[in-house]
């Protein structure tokens, strides 16, 4: 890669690791489910109207729109929200990449050889070893809900790969239209219309930085730069640099939020960094039911949280032939 494109790839994870720590400041001030509603509102107006008709059928963005929107964001937001610090939310996160690589077998029929199936349980025991250590310093329900978001996460990108849609921010586009809804009657249900009226109410100039960030930062700029990288190399040189993600995440929320980095933190940090490279990067053997052709592939992409947060497999067909098995976030 170019050194420009190299920076290029390095300042999105950079981005997609910050939108953990943005999406923990707008949680001080609006409930879970209504913040997600209006970042995924933020990220489709206007610029649904500027990216032309949805390329691939509506069943795959509807199906995306809910797994990654409704379901991973907004587990992700509940479990911060319930007190999952935002460094360790990044982390836990990436676990996505072996519930990728477990559909992907069962779905793809893409058979995992034995380093991708070692890389599995590496990461699994990395968040045995995260459990553990937030055992002693946190909710498990929020633990449990972030775990639980990244095997949503492993759901859309699944779903993203048999899409194989053309360009990522058509794509992410017209899925951030999708969720906007099903997350606003969530909140209302769940959140009660009182306190959704009275943090609309009290918006200010910081919690509208939030959703420009979350939405236009994270969401758009994040998604179109790295579906541009995947247009220009292969996925096999773009994935490995979405291990950088919760990197940024970790070392952005001890700077912001003072968040204590423990040994077993760390431990649990070198686990699932290690399992989700031997997962995602290792190439799968081909099964007998191939992927779509220019499909991307499989396992561990980054994405928005966002949104941040950051994050689903990328969506974008590289112009260029991949490497089977390369990982396409996010996404705070």
């Amino acid at each position: 890669m170019r050194p420009v494109h190299t920076a290029l790839a390095v300042l999105v994870t950079a981005v997609w690791g910050f939108n953990f720590v943005v999406i923990q400041i707008g949680l001080g001030d609006v409930p879970p489910l209504l913040l997600s509603a209006l970042r995924f509102l933020a990220a489709a107006l206007p610029a649904v109207f500027f990216v032309g008709r949805p390329k691939v059928a509506w069943k795959w963005v509807i199906a995306v729109g809910l797994a990654l929107g409704v379901a991973k964001f907004g587990l992700l937001f509940l479990g911060m929200d319930a007190g999952m610090p935002a460094g360790l939310s990044s982390l836990v996160l990436q676990v996505q990449a072996v519930f990728t690589a477990v559909l992907a077998a069962v779905v793809l029929r893409e058979r995992p050889g034995r380093l991708r199936i070692a890389g599995m349980a590496v990461a699994v025991a990395g968040i045995g070893v995260a459990a553990v250590g937030e055992g002693t310093a946190g909710p498990p329900a929020g633990f449990a809900m972030v775990v639980a978001a990244a095997a949503c996460w492993g759901v859309s990108n699944v779903l993203t790969r048999r899409a194989a849609p053309p360009d990522a921010l058509n794509f992410m586009v017209w899925v951030c239209t999708v969720p906007v809804l099903p997350l606003l009657a969530l909140s209302l249900l769940l959140e009660g219309p009182e306190r959704d009226l009275a943090a609309l109410r009290s918006l200010d100039w910081g919690a509208a930085g939030v959703l420009g960030y979350l939405a236009w930062v994270s969401t758009v700029f994040g998604f179109g730069a790295w579906g541009y990288l995947l247009r220009r190399y292969p996925a096999s040189s773009v994935a490995p640099f979405s291990l950088l993600v919760p990197v940024f995440g970790m070392s952005s929320a001890a700077l912001v939020f003072g968040e204590e980095v423990s040994g077993l933190r760390w431990l649990a940090a070198v686990l699932l960094v290690g399992g989700v490279a031997l997962t995602s990067l290792v190439p799968a053997r081909p099964g007998t039911a191939p992927a779509p052709t220019g499909a991307p592939a499989p396992v561990g992409a980054p994405g928005p949280v966002s949104v941040p947060g950051a994050a689903a497999a990328s969506p974008a067909r590289s112009g260029t032939p991949r490497t089977t098995g390369a990982v396409s976030p996010r996404r705070g």
